[in-house]
């Protein structure tokens, strides 16, 4: 097969312009721990910027921790009932660079 990715206006993109992103919990704005009351994606799943990714509830309310980026789920750290606090480790999110959603199937 010719070597087709070399071609720099591919369409497609080059796996090359992929990196992987540890997402960590936000700024939760209390200096304790929430619980995780849900986990909305799994491993493999794609998702949006700002897709909901877990729920934690503290003592004063629940909040959803949205995906700073789209991107493909990598691996998930944390599990139900787990409880994290600001800069935990969530998962791994692997983003494309600039490429285009792709089209439903």
């Amino acid at each position: 097969a010719a070597p087709a990715a070399e071609t720099p206006a591919a369409p497609a993109a080059a796996p090359a312009s992929e990196s992987v992103q540890d997402i960590h919990v936000p700024d939760i704005g209390s200096s304790g721990k929430a619980k995780i009351i849900e986990i909305l994606v799994k491993a493999g799943d794609t998702v949006e910027a700002d897709q909901s990714l877990i729920t934690l509830e503290s003592d004063k309310a629940s909040m959803e921790i949205p995906s700073p980026a789209a991107g493909v789920v990598e691996s998930i750290a944390v599990k139900l009932d787990d409880e994290v606090g600001t800069g935990d480790f969530i998962l791994k999110l692997k983003v494309a660079g600039a490429a285009a959603p792709a089209a439903p199937a």
